[in-house]
C-alpha cells in the first residue's frame, strides 16, 4: 500500500504537477522549479485528504481537470481620455466546480472589479 502511495505521488509530481521535463540551466532556476513542484504536491495532498473525508471518491486528477477551466482575466485598456483601465473579471463557476469548492470549503470571493489605474 505504501508503495503504491509513493509511486502515486512520483505520477502526480512528473504529470500533473509539472516537475518534469527541466529546461533549466542554472541550479537556482531548477531548485526553484521543484521546490513550487513539492509545495504543489503538499496542496494535491491536502485537497485529496479534504475529499476523503468528505467521503468524495473523485480522483484529485478528475478534481484539477475540473475546475481548471473556472479562470480568472485581468483586462487593461485605454479609453478615450487617456485614462487607463484595469478590468478584472471571474468566470462563474459550473455546478460541479461550486460541488467542489463546497467540500474544499473554498468561498469564491472574486467579484468584477473596474478601476482607473493611470492618467496618461
Amino acid at each position: 500500500m505504501t508503495l503504491t502511495k509513493v509511486e502515486d505521488a512520483f505520477k502526480a509530481l512528473k504529470s500533473s504537477l509539472g516537475m518534469r521535463p527541466i529546461y533549466h540551466q542554472l541550479a537556482s532556476r531548477t531548485a526553484a522549479h521543484l521546490f513550487i513542484s513539492v509545495v504543489a504536491y503538499h496542496l494535491y495532498g491536502a485537497i485529496a485528504l479534504s475529499l476523503s473525508q468528505a467521503g468524495d471518491k473523485r480522483s484529485v486528477h478528475s478534481i484539477l481537470a475540473q475546475v481548471s477551466t473556472h479562470s480568472r482575466l485581468n483586462v487593461t485598456m485605454l479609453d478615450d481620455n487617456k485614462r487607463l483601465h484595469n478590468l478584472r473579471i471571474s468566470s462563474t463557476p459550473n455546478s460541479t466546480q461550486k460541488e467542489i469548492y463546497s467540500i474544499l470549503g473554498v468561498v469564491d470571493t472574486l467579484a468584477r472589479t473596474k478601476k482607473v489605474i493611470a492618467q496618461l
